[in-house]
């Protein structure tokens, strides 16, 4: 049903495996449990973007709780307006709240599919994950793309004495059925191995919610929804590791480990470049201002009441030239003078040459 995760799935490991196996061995527990690792890295390399952009997403949320709030406080009685100009808000923002859980689903499937290939090394024709002593007797069946030489190559894998296909709640037959390939092992060193995993991917889990829930706006963090699900994060999923661990394969929690790892240092290599960006903006803005601010000692200028200023001016001279072209008397040649001269003569305080030594008196027709 789900062999289009399956197969994808344990190709990768099957191309790691290879390559750390000309290193130290096909057959060495050092080899499987990088080429789980790698498996890891691999797909979260390919995850890279949707991370990313669930961050990105993340925090333009954050930014738009508040109008958000606005909008749910004045649609509460229109449950379709306000679903209405919520997709208007998200549209004229560029936000998809989908991507910012599109990440995490798509590891779900990815964990399943790990999971159910590091569990079938193991199977038989008659299940799934029978670890009998029949099960390993009858263990040359292939796996997905892995030959049968390769099924009895993961099970003879060991990490410190300890199968990496084994894990701490193993019944005594099913250890019982390590003895050909290379002894049964004892809980001890199960123990060993199995326990130090769980408490590394626990602590892990809490450090990368502690990390996320840091970053948090007040807003959001102040938000009940988000308080109960940083509390899940922060204590309950670290715990979750540390209960579920003791029935898992040593493999597993290798990916477990290997995953949570490399989240932590993704978030912390993704957030310092958004804060870089951030730090950008506001130097650009800075600069923007301290361009456009005036002088020292100099007295700010109102662009706009300038603007209006001169056009007023402009719209007076403007005036004053056509009254100037009104009031000319004609030349002696039989045309009128020039309005940009007599306008001139009036602004240099010249009295009009028919007026010259007369008294202001009306003009006989």
């Amino acid at each position: 049903m789900l062999d289009f995760i399956y197969y994808p799935v344990s190709w990768i490991l099957w191309f790691w495996h290879r390559v750390f196996g000309f290193a130290f061995g096909a057959d060495n527990g050092l080899t499987w449990a990088l080429a789980v690792v790698f498996l890891v890295f691999t797909l979260r390399l390919v995850l890279y973007k949707p991370f990313v952009k669930q961050v990105r997403t993340t925090k333009q949320m954050q930014e738009l709780q508040p109008q958000i709030k606005e909008l749910q406080k004045k649609y509460k009685n229109d449950r379709q307006k306000m679903a209405t100009e919520m997709q208007k808000l998200q549209k004229d923002h560029g936000f998809n709240p989908l991507m910012g859980c599109l990440p995490i689903l798509a590891q779900v499937p990815v964990f399943l599919g790990l999971f159910h290939v590091l569990r079938s090394f193991n199977r038989t024709g008659t299940g799934i994950g029978q670890l009998s002593m029949s099960a390993y007797d009858n263990a040359h069946t292939p796996n997905y793309v892995f030959s049968a030489t390769d099924v009895q190559s993961f099970l003879s894998a060991r990490i410190f004495g300890a199968p990496i296909s084994a894990y701490i709640t193993s019944p005594p037959s099913q250890l019982q059925a390590f003895a050909d390939y290379g002894g049964v092992p004892t809980k001890l060193s199960i123990a060993l191995v199995s326990i130090p995993l769980m408490v590394i991917a626990g602590l892990a889990t809490h450090f990368n919610a502690r990390a996320s829930v840091a970053r948090q706006s007040p807003e959001a963090a102040a938000n009940p929804q988000s308080a109960m699900m940083n509390k899940l994060a922060l204590w309950v999923f670290p715990l979750g590791v540390l209960v579920g661990g003791p029935f898992l394969p040593i493999a597993i929690l290798l990916y477990w480990v290997s995953n949570n790892i490399w989240t932590y240092g993704q978030q912390h290599l993704v957030f310092g470049r958004m804060a870089k960006e951030e730090e950008v903006k506001k130097q650009q803005k800075l600069e923007q201002r301290a361009q456009n601010a005036p002088k020292p000692g100099a007295k700010p200028v109102n662009v706009k009441k300038k603007q209006s200023s001169s056009d007023a001016t402009s719209v007076d001279a403007d005036a004053d030239t056509a009254v100037d072209a009104v009031d000319a008397p004609p030349s002696t040649n039989g045309t009128a003078k020039s309005p940009t001269k007599a306008g001139q003569r009036r602004s240099g305080g010249q009295k009009r040459p028919g007026n010259r030594g007369r008294p202001n008196q009306k003009r006989r027709r």
